[in-house]
């Protein structure tokens, strides 16, 4: 059963690769969702907000929420870099 859950967790990961290379309409929803994700992280962690981890009993601390934050902003500005300013050969 694991395996299964490999391969499928592969196989999603490559589709996304790929949808991420080949459309740019794609890196614009990404460059907003990623905007969001990392305002909401950075408003949680100066709030000093501890959010669970869905299904566990570990809590993320707002110092992590930071870092994720921050990781997200990065993101964002990659995608906005690849969907809006860079210009793709046709």
């Amino acid at each position: 059963m694991k395996v299964i859950y490999v391969i499928l967790i592969l196989t999603i990961i490559l589709l996304t690769v790929y949808f991420v290379i080949k459309s740019v309409d794609f890196r614009k929803f990404l460059t907003g969702a990623f905007f969001v994700s990392a305002g909401i992280q950075i408003y949680l962690a100066y709030a000093k907000v501890s959010i669970p981890v869905l299904g566990t009993d570990i809590l993320q601390t707002p110092e992590v929420g930071y870092t994720r934050g921050a990781l997200h902003f990065v993101i964002c500005l990659i995608c906005f870099y690849f969907g809006f300013v860079k210009k793709t050969k046709q």
